[in-house]
């Protein structure tokens, strides 16, 4: 007999770690007295064993045995790519420089 394991879908927000991915999770609740929708957003770290995934991404994680401190997560496929601009920190102030000048 064996268990299902929890999946859940999540977007990678940070990855800066070494086989390690940060993943944002969100997760949409009624409040039972007001009746409001409530969105609640919860980071897991995820174990990225190649290094695949990159910010943006959205991800499938599964749960798994603990593999350190706060992984308990492992990235199991990942569903479409991020479409986040890299700014390199000299455009920036290149830009800032300009509006100040106009």
């Amino acid at each position: 007999m064996e268990k299902k394991r929890k999946t859940r879908l999540g977007m990678v927000v940070s990855n800066k770690m070494d086989k390690t991915a940060v993943v944002a999770v969100e997760t949409h609740r009624r409040h039972p007295l007001y009746k409001k929708t409530i969105k609640k957003t919860v980071k897991h770290k995820a174990h990225d064993e190649k290094n695949e995934c990159h910010l943006g991404d959205k991800v499938r994680i599964i749960e798994c045995r603990p593999l350190s401190l706060q992984k308990r997560w492992r990235v199991a496929e990942i569903l479409s790519r991020g479409e986040v601009a890299e700014v390199q920190p000299r455009e920036i102030d290149e830009t800032k420089s300009q509006d100040v000048t106009s």
